[in-house]
């Protein structure tokens, strides 16, 4: 570092200059930051609400973009995240790809935590992506059907006119499809391509979904 090649009243001059320009707090405010996340993202909920109740801010970001929330609603640490919720914790919140805690916990299917989420005002039926479509995704028919049950929109679009059906064959997620199926969702509504469900069980080798879907009368 060039204050290595500083004289020594020139290092104690700079040193002097960076306290009186607050470069302390500044290393404190990293420290308590790096604490608070590495505590967020191992689930010590206690230091977590200790630091919540000095101050810490409950919609803090770690490095990776994403806000306390939704870290532990991915890693399904219900106590860490029912401090940040108490604390105030913006409940739909994204991260830098658009994910909310209720997605990542949806597709983690992490029901307990869907519940209190949705209890606190998550919202399930927000455009884009939505919460049905990640659960269908991971194959997580315990959060699928509550979401459901919550109102979700079972034949909600992503950005690419993909729904929640068609992602349950993508990821060959055949009770989720059968489950989906069977609570009504469109077997024949086609992506922005012109894809149907039938033509990616085709594509991807499923034989029990597609026999499934033409047993229903679904189309390519």
């Amino acid at each position: 570092m060039f204050i290595d090649r500083l004289p020594r009243r020139g290092c104690a001059f700079l040193l002097a200059a960076l306290c009186l320009c607050g470069v302390p707090t500044v290393l404190r405010a990293q420290a308590l930051f790096e604490r608070f996340t590495m505590a967020v993202a191992n689930d010590r909920a206690d230091e977590v609400a200790a630091m919540l109740a000095r101050g810490m801010d409950p919609n803090t970001v770690d490095a990776n973009g994403d806000p306390a929330l939704v870290v532990a609603a991915r890693s399904g640490f219900e106590p860490t995240l029912e401090a940040l919720l108490r604390a105030g914790a913006k409940v739909n919140a994204q991260n830098r790809f658009g994910d909310s805690a209720i997605m990542v916990a949806a597709i983690g299917g992490h029901l307990g935590i869907v519940k209190k989420l949705v209890t606190r005002g998550a919202d399930i039926n927000a455009a884009g992506w939505t919460p049905l479509s990640y659960a269908a995704t991971g194959g997580q028919d315990a959060v699928v059907r509550y979401l459901l049950e919550a109102g979700a929109n079972i034949d909600a679009e992503g950005p690419n006119g993909i729904t929640p059906l068609m992602m349950a064959v993508r990821s060959g997620n055949a009770d989720t499809v059968s489950l989906l199926i069977a609570k009504g969702a469109n077997i024949n509504h086609r992506n922005q391509s012109g894809a149907t469900a039938l033509t990616w069980a085709q594509r991807g080798g499923f034989n029990a979904i597609e026999k499934e879907l033409r047993g229903r009368g679904a189309q390519l």
